[in-house]
């Protein structure tokens, strides 16, 4: 069979059609790639709001839908209807960011848009079943294999290669706070990228704080003897930071390049001239990190969120960061490009992890993981000759004045 099971009207417009029968209840299967999500068939309960779709009928002959606000029921992707006539034309619409073509034009989701270029990735359970068929079994190299031993390999894979070889990052646009901070994404392993957005939509990057400061993960409140001290279950006290309040205190300085201010916090820009034009021909060699004004950002692992400058009190920011790939169970998607290095991955784990096993078949199989896993990193990093071309043609510009 092939892979593709929607219709088109299924894929672009997220909908599928049926007509009734006469039966006292109507059962219609929907075969959306797309699950159907179903909380309450009344817009009046709190759940409807949960539905990731709507119903709509339209009795025999007549062209205009309404949605169905009647008693129904759906048991995985099966809608049951009672009382429905016959030749009445059922429409099942997934919620979409144009409300769909139905009744009031109303679905407003994001089920349709979430469906759009799916046929590009693979579940990873569905890498699990795959590799189950055509790696084990009598008369193959993995003759018997426990289910949970194969879906704790192809997580270890999706997390190792969610790093550095997919394109798994993934992005937020944020408000930063007045107490400037935002909280670190629930599914948050490491930032790439953070930006601010001007008044002009453009990305403007946001730059972290390094050697400049830094958030103490604890502080310990202290006797006069600077002891720490402790609450009545044996705990130290902890109290608020010192460093993090001068530091919001001092950027706003930092970032106006006063001179004075610049001094009094002991950085490098003591011995420049800044009474004259801010020391023009003065600022040769300095750190750029220092030198910019779009804001600096912290990681404040004692409060899990990132803190910013106070330049940045209310600004939208931009947050790109890497998941690993595992935050939403086995329906994580896995690139189709990257499956034949997911089994390698796993058939080498297996049998590395088995003992009494050939060292030349371990090797063997080490390398021909490492060797899928180049080939995924060249597919993935999306090179296209036309774009090799531009910029080579780039370079033998002459740059005039």
């Amino acid at each position: 069979m092939g892979l593709i099971t929607e219709t088109n009207e299924q894929y672009y417009a997220g909908a599928q059609k049926f007509l009734s029968i006469a039966a006292a209840t109507q059962s219609f299967t929907t075969t959306f790639d797309t699950e159907l999500v179903f909380g309450s068939f009344n817009p009046l309960e709190i759940n409807y709001a949960l539905n990731n779709f709507k119903l709509y009928t339209a009795a025999p002959g007549v062209l205009t839908y309404t949605e169905l606000i009647t008693t129904y029921t759906v048991v995985g992707n099966t809608v049951s209807i009672p009382n429905l006539a016959a030749n009445t034309s059922v429409v099942v619409q997934l919620k979409s960011s144009n409300g769909g073509n139905y009744g009031l034009r109303d679905a407003f989701g994001s089920a349709v848009e979430e469906n759009y270029d799916d046929y590009s990735y693979i579940k990873l359970n569905e890498v699990i079943n795959n590799f189950m068929v055509a790696y084990i079994g009598a008369g193959k190299l993995i003759p018997s294999a426990k289910r949970t031993d194969i879906i704790f390999f192809a997580k270890r894979a999706m997390q190792e290669f969610s790093y550095d070889t997919l394109k798994s990052i993934k992005s937020q646009e944020l408000s930063v706070s007045p107490n400037l901070s935002i909280i670190i994404p629930q599914d948050y392993v490491n930032y790439t990228n953070i930006s601010f957005i001007d008044a002009s939509g453009v990305k403007r990057p946001i730059y972290p704080a390094n050697n400049l400061t830094v958030n103490p993960y604890e502080n310990p409140i202290q006797d006069n003897r600077g002891v720490p001290t402790q609450d009545n279950f044996g705990e130290n006290l902890e109290g608020t930071s010192l460093t993090e309040a001068r530091w919001a205190a001092a950027d706003d300085n930092l970032l106006n390049g006063e001179a004075n201010n610049l001094r009094q916090i002991d950085m490098a820009y003591d011995g420049y001239d800044f009474n004259i034009g801010f020391g023009q021909g003065q600022l040769y060699g300095l750190d750029p990190q220092y030198s910019q004004t779009n804001g600096w950002f912290t990681i404040n692992h004692r409060e899990g969120k990132m803190s910013f400058s106070s330049n940045l009190a209310n600004a939208l920011v931009v947050l790109e960061y890497v998941s690993d790939g595992l935050a939403y169970d086995l329906e994580t998607k896995v690139p189709k490009m990257a499956e034949e290095a997911m089994y390698a991955y796993i058939n080498h784990a297996i049998m590395a992890t088995r003992a009494n096993q050939p060292e030349y078949v371990i090797n063997r199989l080490s390398r021909e993981k490492t060797a899928k896993l180049r080939n995924a990193k060249i597919r993935l990093s999306n090179i296209k000759l036309n774009e090799i071309v531009q910029v080579m043609r780039g370079k033998s510009k002459w740059i005039k004045s």
